[in-house]
Protein backbone atom coordinates (compact mmCIF):
# COMPACT_ATOMS: atom_id res chain seq x y z
CA UNK A 1 0.00 0.00 0.00
CA UNK A 2 0.97 3.63 -0.82
CA UNK A 3 0.91 6.70 1.37
CA UNK A 4 -1.08 9.37 -0.71
CA UNK A 5 -2.32 13.08 -0.30
CA UNK A 6 -6.03 13.54 -1.28
CA UNK A 7 -7.69 16.17 -1.04
CA UNK A 8 -11.65 17.12 -0.52
CA UNK A 9 -12.87 20.35 -1.92
CA UNK A 10 -16.13 21.31 0.40
CA UNK A 11 -18.19 23.65 -2.43
CA UNK A 12 -19.63 27.08 -1.82
CA UNK A 13 -22.97 25.68 -1.84
CA UNK A 14 -22.14 23.57 0.83
CA UNK A 15 -20.49 25.92 2.57
CA UNK A 16 -23.51 28.66 2.02
CA UNK A 17 -26.06 26.41 3.52
CA UNK A 18 -23.61 26.07 6.57
CA UNK A 19 -22.99 21.94 5.51
CA UNK A 20 -19.38 22.43 6.45
CA UNK A 21 -19.33 21.21 10.26
CA UNK A 22 -21.55 17.98 9.07
CA UNK A 23 -19.46 16.94 6.00
CA UNK A 24 -16.08 17.28 8.08
CA UNK A 25 -17.41 15.49 11.37
CA UNK A 26 -18.14 12.93 8.39
CA UNK A 27 -14.21 12.93 7.15
CA UNK A 28 -12.33 13.12 10.34
CA UNK A 29 -14.52 10.37 12.29
CA UNK A 30 -14.90 7.55 9.40
CA UNK A 31 -11.21 8.76 7.30
CA UNK A 32 -8.48 6.33 8.29
CA UNK A 33 -6.52 9.07 6.92
CA UNK A 34 -4.59 12.20 9.38
CA UNK A 35 -5.98 15.61 8.39
CA UNK A 36 -2.39 17.50 7.64
CA UNK A 37 -3.92 21.27 5.80
CA UNK A 38 -6.77 23.16 5.35
CA UNK A 39 -7.16 26.09 3.48
CA UNK A 40 -9.76 28.62 1.76
CA UNK A 41 -10.10 29.64 -1.63
CA UNK A 42 -12.27 31.39 -4.11
CA UNK A 43 -11.01 30.36 -7.72
CA UNK A 44 -10.12 32.88 -9.83
CA UNK A 45 -11.15 31.37 -13.90
CA UNK A 46 -7.62 31.11 -14.62
CA UNK A 47 -7.72 28.11 -12.19
CA UNK A 48 -11.15 26.59 -13.14
CA UNK A 49 -10.19 26.63 -17.05
CA UNK A 50 -7.23 24.66 -15.88
CA UNK A 51 -8.90 22.39 -13.35
CA UNK A 52 -12.14 21.75 -16.13
CA UNK A 53 -9.38 20.29 -18.12
CA UNK A 54 -8.08 17.72 -15.00
CA UNK A 55 -11.18 17.04 -13.56
CA UNK A 56 -12.93 13.97 -15.49
CA UNK A 57 -11.53 11.01 -16.25
CA UNK A 58 -11.58 9.34 -19.46
CA UNK A 59 -14.62 6.85 -20.43
CA UNK A 60 -17.40 9.14 -18.05
CA UNK A 61 -20.53 9.16 -18.86
CA UNK A 62 -21.17 12.52 -21.34
CA UNK A 63 -24.14 13.92 -19.75
CA UNK A 64 -22.12 13.31 -15.72
CA UNK A 65 -19.20 14.92 -17.65
CA UNK A 66 -21.27 18.08 -18.72
CA UNK A 67 -22.77 18.45 -15.27
CA UNK A 68 -19.56 18.66 -13.83
CA UNK A 69 -18.33 21.39 -16.12
CA UNK A 70 -21.38 23.39 -16.27
CA UNK A 71 -21.32 22.87 -11.98
CA UNK A 72 -18.02 24.82 -12.51
CA UNK A 73 -18.79 27.57 -14.33
CA UNK A 74 -21.98 28.22 -12.50
CA UNK A 75 -21.29 27.50 -8.93
CA UNK A 76 -17.54 28.46 -8.44
CA UNK A 77 -16.88 31.18 -10.89
CA UNK A 78 -17.22 34.68 -9.43
CA UNK A 79 -20.21 36.19 -10.65
CA UNK A 80 -22.31 33.16 -10.49
CA UNK A 81 -25.98 33.21 -11.12
CA UNK A 82 -26.44 32.95 -7.40
CA UNK A 83 -24.98 36.01 -6.68
CA UNK A 84 -22.68 34.61 -3.68
CA UNK A 85 -18.98 34.60 -2.96
CA UNK A 86 -17.88 31.03 -4.04
CA UNK A 87 -15.58 30.23 -1.38
CA UNK A 88 -14.58 26.47 -0.97
CA UNK A 89 -12.80 24.93 2.00
CA UNK A 90 -9.68 22.56 0.75
CA UNK A 91 -9.24 19.62 3.26
CA UNK A 92 -6.01 17.77 2.90
CA UNK A 93 -5.60 13.98 4.09
CA UNK A 94 -2.33 11.55 4.40
CA UNK A 95 -2.21 8.10 4.42
CA UNK A 96 -2.35 4.75 2.58
CA UNK A 97 -4.64 4.68 -0.67
CA UNK A 98 -5.90 8.18 0.56
CA UNK A 99 -7.21 8.69 -2.95
CA UNK A 100 -9.66 5.85 -3.08
CA UNK A 101 -10.63 5.67 0.46
CA UNK A 102 -11.65 9.13 0.10
CA UNK A 103 -13.35 8.61 -3.01
CA UNK A 104 -15.01 5.70 -2.67
CA UNK A 105 -15.60 4.94 1.22
CA UNK A 106 -15.82 8.36 2.61
CA UNK A 107 -17.55 11.13 -0.25
CA UNK A 108 -18.73 8.51 -2.95
CA UNK A 109 -20.45 8.70 -6.23
CA UNK A 110 -23.30 9.88 -7.51
CA UNK A 111 -26.57 7.50 -7.18
CA UNK A 112 -30.01 8.40 -8.48
CA UNK A 113 -31.05 5.95 -5.59
CA UNK A 114 -31.64 7.97 -2.15
CA UNK A 115 -28.64 7.06 0.07
CA UNK A 116 -26.82 8.25 3.05
CA UNK A 117 -23.73 6.37 3.54
CA UNK A 118 -21.43 8.68 2.25
CA UNK A 119 -21.08 12.47 2.05
CA UNK A 120 -22.58 13.09 -1.56
CA UNK A 121 -25.27 10.47 -0.18
CA UNK A 122 -25.95 12.54 2.45
CA UNK A 123 -25.16 16.59 1.09
CA UNK A 124 -25.10 15.93 -2.60
CA UNK A 125 -27.64 15.85 -5.21
CA UNK A 126 -28.40 13.92 -8.02
CA UNK A 127 -31.21 13.88 -10.32
CA UNK A 128 -31.97 12.56 -13.54
CA UNK A 129 -34.89 12.09 -15.97
CA UNK A 130 -35.52 8.92 -17.65
CA UNK A 131 -33.84 10.44 -20.98
CA UNK A 132 -30.82 10.59 -18.85
CA UNK A 133 -30.79 14.44 -18.58
CA UNK A 134 -29.66 15.47 -15.17
CA UNK A 135 -31.77 18.37 -14.18
CA UNK A 136 -29.69 19.08 -10.97
CA UNK A 137 -26.57 18.62 -9.50
CA UNK A 138 -24.63 19.11 -6.28
CA UNK A 139 -21.31 17.43 -5.42
CA UNK A 140 -21.40 18.92 -1.84
CA UNK A 141 -17.69 17.41 -2.08
CA UNK A 142 -15.17 17.83 -4.93
CA UNK A 143 -12.12 15.26 -5.07
CA UNK A 144 -9.66 13.51 -6.74
CA UNK A 145 -11.16 10.49 -8.69
CA UNK A 146 -7.66 8.35 -9.32
CA UNK A 147 -4.25 8.53 -8.05
CA UNK A 148 -2.41 10.27 -11.31
CA UNK A 149 -5.08 12.84 -11.59
CA UNK A 150 -5.31 13.67 -8.19
CA UNK A 151 -1.65 14.96 -8.68
CA UNK A 152 -2.66 17.19 -10.84
CA UNK A 153 -5.07 18.31 -8.83
CA UNK A 154 -2.98 19.06 -6.50
CA UNK A 155 -0.45 20.73 -8.70
CA UNK A 156 -3.33 23.25 -9.68
CA UNK A 157 -3.71 23.79 -5.90
CA UNK A 158 -0.26 24.79 -4.93
CA UNK A 159 -0.12 26.71 -8.35
CA UNK A 160 -3.19 28.57 -7.08
CA UNK A 161 -2.66 28.90 -3.15
CA UNK A 162 -0.81 32.30 -2.74
CA UNK A 163 -3.44 33.88 -5.97
CA UNK A 164 -7.00 32.31 -5.15
CA UNK A 165 -6.50 31.25 -1.61
CA UNK A 166 -6.02 32.53 1.85
CA UNK A 167 -7.65 35.19 3.74
CA UNK A 168 -11.40 35.68 2.18
CA UNK A 169 -12.07 39.06 4.34
CA UNK A 170 -14.26 42.07 2.91
CA UNK A 171 -15.23 40.03 -0.07
CA UNK A 172 -18.86 39.84 0.76
CA UNK A 173 -21.58 42.35 1.12
CA UNK A 174 -23.60 42.91 3.61
CA UNK A 175 -26.65 45.00 3.90
CA UNK A 176 -26.53 45.86 7.16
CA UNK A 177 -23.78 47.19 10.03
CA UNK A 178 -20.31 46.83 9.38
CA UNK A 179 -18.52 43.45 9.46
CA UNK A 180 -16.10 41.84 12.00
CA UNK A 181 -13.60 39.35 11.98
CA UNK A 182 -13.47 36.62 14.61
CA UNK A 183 -10.80 34.02 15.76
CA UNK A 184 -11.98 30.86 16.48
CA UNK A 185 -9.44 28.15 17.47
CA UNK A 186 -10.38 24.51 18.42
CA UNK A 187 -8.36 22.95 20.75
CA UNK A 188 -6.05 20.51 20.59
CA UNK A 189 -8.19 17.58 22.90
CA UNK A 190 -11.17 17.54 19.71
CA UNK A 191 -7.93 15.84 17.58
CA UNK A 192 -6.71 13.74 19.78
CA UNK A 193 -7.85 10.88 17.94
CA UNK A 194 -10.47 10.73 14.85
CA UNK A 195 -14.16 11.61 16.29
CA UNK A 196 -16.83 13.97 15.04
CA UNK A 197 -16.11 16.77 17.34
CA UNK A 198 -14.21 18.82 15.55
CA UNK A 199 -17.31 19.12 13.29
CA UNK A 200 -19.94 19.69 15.16
CA UNK A 201 -18.10 22.16 16.91
CA UNK A 202 -18.00 23.71 13.69
CA UNK A 203 -22.19 23.01 13.23
CA UNK A 204 -22.59 24.57 16.19
CA UNK A 205 -20.63 27.50 15.28
CA UNK A 206 -23.37 27.75 12.01
CA UNK A 207 -26.17 28.88 14.59
CA UNK A 208 -24.01 32.51 14.67
CA UNK A 209 -25.25 32.86 10.64
CA UNK A 210 -21.87 33.92 10.17
CA UNK A 211 -19.35 33.22 6.81
CA UNK A 212 -16.06 30.91 7.84
CA UNK A 213 -13.57 33.07 5.63
CA UNK A 214 -10.29 31.47 6.96
CA UNK A 215 -8.86 28.18 7.97
CA UNK A 216 -5.57 26.95 9.28
CA UNK A 217 -4.66 23.47 10.77
CA UNK A 218 -1.68 24.33 12.70
CA UNK A 219 0.29 23.02 15.55
CA UNK A 220 1.08 25.83 18.03
CA UNK A 221 4.62 26.54 19.34
CA UNK A 222 5.67 27.30 22.71
CA UNK A 223 6.32 30.37 22.10
CA UNK A 224 2.99 31.32 20.30
CA UNK A 225 1.34 29.89 23.54
CA UNK A 226 3.37 31.91 25.60
CA UNK A 227 2.65 34.92 23.35
CA UNK A 228 -0.87 34.17 22.84
CA UNK A 229 -1.91 33.48 26.20
CA UNK A 230 0.44 36.18 27.80
CA UNK A 231 -2.43 38.71 29.27
CA UNK A 232 -3.55 35.58 31.49
CA UNK A 233 -0.16 35.56 33.42
CA UNK A 234 -0.74 38.80 34.74
CA UNK A 235 -4.10 38.25 35.79
CA UNK A 236 -3.60 35.12 37.44
CA UNK A 237 -1.21 36.30 40.01
CA UNK A 238 -4.40 37.99 41.62
CA UNK A 239 -7.53 35.89 40.69
CA UNK A 240 -5.76 32.29 41.51
CA UNK A 241 -4.10 33.94 45.14
CA UNK A 242 -6.93 32.59 46.91
CA UNK A 243 -6.34 29.12 45.97
CA UNK A 244 -2.59 29.42 47.43
CA UNK A 245 -4.53 31.01 50.46
CA UNK A 246 -6.81 27.66 50.82
CA UNK A 247 -3.98 25.43 50.29
CA UNK A 248 -2.23 27.05 52.85
CA UNK A 249 -4.70 27.80 55.40
CA UNK A 250 -6.38 24.18 55.40
CA UNK A 251 -2.90 22.06 55.58
CA UNK A 252 -1.05 24.72 57.98
CA UNK A 253 -4.07 26.24 60.35
CA UNK A 254 -3.98 23.48 63.08
CA UNK A 255 -0.55 22.10 62.26
CA UNK A 256 1.04 24.29 65.23
CA UNK A 257 0.83 24.96 68.85
CA UNK A 258 0.28 28.49 68.10
CA UNK A 259 -2.72 29.93 66.48
CA UNK A 260 -2.14 30.37 62.54
CA UNK A 261 -5.01 32.46 61.08
CA UNK A 262 -6.41 33.73 57.98
CA UNK A 263 -4.12 36.90 57.85
CA UNK A 264 -1.09 34.62 58.10
CA UNK A 265 -2.33 32.22 54.91
CA UNK A 266 -2.52 35.85 53.37
CA UNK A 267 0.83 36.59 53.40
CA UNK A 268 2.17 33.35 52.54
CA UNK A 269 -0.17 33.33 49.53
CA UNK A 270 1.18 36.95 48.49
CA UNK A 271 4.27 35.49 48.72
CA UNK A 272 3.35 32.82 46.78
CA UNK A 273 1.33 33.98 44.21
CA UNK A 274 3.34 34.66 41.13
CA UNK A 275 4.74 31.37 41.26
CA UNK A 276 1.49 29.48 41.42
CA UNK A 277 0.51 32.28 38.47
CA UNK A 278 3.41 30.57 36.49
CA UNK A 279 3.18 27.39 37.15
CA UNK A 280 -1.09 27.85 36.24
CA UNK A 281 0.21 29.76 33.03
CA UNK A 282 2.22 26.89 31.88
CA UNK A 283 -0.31 24.41 32.52
CA UNK A 284 -2.09 26.06 29.49
CA UNK A 285 0.68 25.91 27.40
CA UNK A 286 1.74 22.95 27.87
CA UNK A 287 -2.12 21.61 26.85
CA UNK A 288 -2.36 23.94 23.53
CA UNK A 289 1.78 23.09 22.61
CA UNK A 290 1.94 19.62 23.93
CA UNK A 291 5.26 20.76 25.64
CA UNK A 292 5.98 22.10 28.96
CA UNK A 293 7.63 24.92 29.20
CA UNK A 294 9.80 24.15 32.16
CA UNK A 295 11.65 21.00 29.97
CA UNK A 296 12.95 23.15 26.99
CA UNK A 297 15.47 26.09 26.41
CA UNK A 298 14.52 29.50 25.13
CA UNK A 299 15.98 28.85 21.75
CA UNK A 300 13.90 25.16 21.22
CA UNK A 301 10.41 27.36 22.10
CA UNK A 302 10.14 28.65 18.78
CA UNK A 303 9.71 25.60 17.38
CA UNK A 304 8.74 22.79 19.68
CA UNK A 305 5.15 21.63 19.49
CA UNK A 306 3.07 18.14 20.21
CA UNK A 307 -0.25 19.72 19.52
CA UNK A 308 -2.77 20.48 16.74
CA UNK A 309 -5.33 22.78 16.36
CA UNK A 310 -8.24 24.30 13.91
CA UNK A 311 -7.80 28.18 13.46
CA UNK A 312 -11.26 29.43 11.65
CA UNK A 313 -11.96 33.04 11.17
CA UNK A 314 -15.47 34.23 10.89
CA UNK A 315 -17.27 36.79 9.54
CA UNK A 316 -20.11 39.23 9.94
CA UNK A 317 -22.20 42.34 11.61
CA UNK A 318 -21.49 41.71 15.65
CA UNK A 319 -19.72 38.27 14.88
CA UNK A 320 -17.71 38.72 18.40
CA UNK A 321 -20.43 38.94 20.58
CA UNK A 322 -22.62 36.43 18.47
CA UNK A 323 -19.50 33.86 18.43
CA UNK A 324 -18.95 34.40 22.09
CA UNK A 325 -22.42 34.15 22.95
CA UNK A 326 -22.86 30.34 21.28
CA UNK A 327 -19.40 29.52 22.86
CA UNK A 328 -20.59 29.91 26.07
CA UNK A 329 -18.82 30.33 29.30
CA UNK A 330 -15.25 29.87 30.15
CA UNK A 331 -16.65 26.64 33.15
CA UNK A 332 -18.69 24.29 30.58
CA UNK A 333 -20.65 23.17 34.38
CA UNK A 334 -21.62 26.88 34.09
CA UNK A 335 -22.28 27.26 30.14
CA UNK A 336 -25.68 27.95 29.14
CA UNK A 337 -27.08 24.62 27.40
CA UNK A 338 -26.70 24.10 23.44
CA UNK A 339 -23.46 25.75 23.83
CA UNK A 340 -20.13 25.02 22.56
CA UNK A 341 -18.41 24.58 26.09
CA UNK A 342 -21.83 23.31 27.03
CA UNK A 343 -21.62 20.12 24.94
CA UNK A 344 -18.12 19.72 24.20
CA UNK A 345 -16.12 21.19 27.06
CA UNK A 346 -14.77 19.13 30.03
CA UNK A 347 -13.24 21.64 32.00
CA UNK A 348 -12.15 24.86 32.30
CA UNK A 349 -9.12 24.46 30.34
CA UNK A 350 -10.62 21.68 27.88
CA UNK A 351 -13.29 23.54 27.25
CA UNK A 352 -13.76 22.99 23.05
CA UNK A 353 -12.69 25.92 21.77
CA UNK A 354 -11.22 29.49 22.22
CA UNK A 355 -12.80 32.35 20.91
CA UNK A 356 -11.32 36.31 20.79
CA UNK A 357 -13.52 38.70 23.02
CA UNK A 358 -12.37 41.87 21.23
CA UNK A 359 -11.56 43.31 17.92
CA UNK A 360 -8.16 44.25 19.07
CA UNK A 361 -7.16 40.88 20.50
CA UNK A 362 -8.45 38.93 17.28
CA UNK A 363 -6.06 40.89 15.09
CA UNK A 364 -3.53 40.09 18.01
CA UNK A 365 -4.23 36.83 18.04
CA UNK A 366 -4.44 36.39 14.10
CA UNK A 367 -0.88 37.91 14.33
CA UNK A 368 0.50 35.68 16.55
CA UNK A 369 -0.57 32.30 14.74
CA UNK A 370 -0.22 33.87 10.98
CA UNK A 371 -3.53 34.06 9.90
CA UNK A 372 -3.59 37.47 8.41
CA UNK A 373 -3.60 39.42 5.01
CA UNK A 374 -0.16 39.65 5.16
CA UNK A 375 1.40 36.82 6.97
CA UNK A 376 2.06 34.74 3.81
CA UNK A 377 4.61 36.37 1.34
CA UNK A 378 6.23 33.42 -0.78
CA UNK A 379 4.26 30.20 0.29
CA UNK A 380 1.98 28.54 3.06
CA UNK A 381 1.41 25.83 4.39
CA UNK A 382 -0.11 23.80 1.63
CA UNK A 383 2.04 24.56 -0.84
CA UNK A 384 4.89 22.92 1.24
CA UNK A 385 2.60 19.32 2.05
CA UNK A 386 1.88 19.84 -1.54
CA UNK A 387 5.29 20.08 -2.50
CA UNK A 388 6.99 17.25 -0.52
CA UNK A 389 4.42 14.81 -1.54
CA UNK A 390 4.96 15.45 -5.33
CA UNK A 391 8.51 15.88 -5.28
Amino acid sequence: MSVELGYALITPYSLFKSRTGGIISRLLSHAKLELVGTRMFVFSNEFLDAYKKVLCPAGMDPAVERAWHDYIDSNLRQGNPYNMVPRCMLLLFRGENAVRHLKEDLIGSFTEQPTGDTVRGTYGDFIRDAAGEIHYFEPAVMTGSDPEMNKEHLRLFSEFALKDGGILTRKMQYSQGKPQTTLIMLKPDNFYRPSRRPGNIIDTFSLTGLRIVGAKLFNMTVAQGEEFYGPLKDIFVKKLQFLVHNVVYSRLHDAFGFSFTEDDADNIAEMFAGRNATCEFNKIVEYMTGVDPDTISEDEKATASNARCLALLYEGVDAIEKVRTVLGATNPAKAEPGTVRSDFGRDLMRNGAHASDSPDNALRERNIIGLTDDSETDSCDIMKIIGDYLK
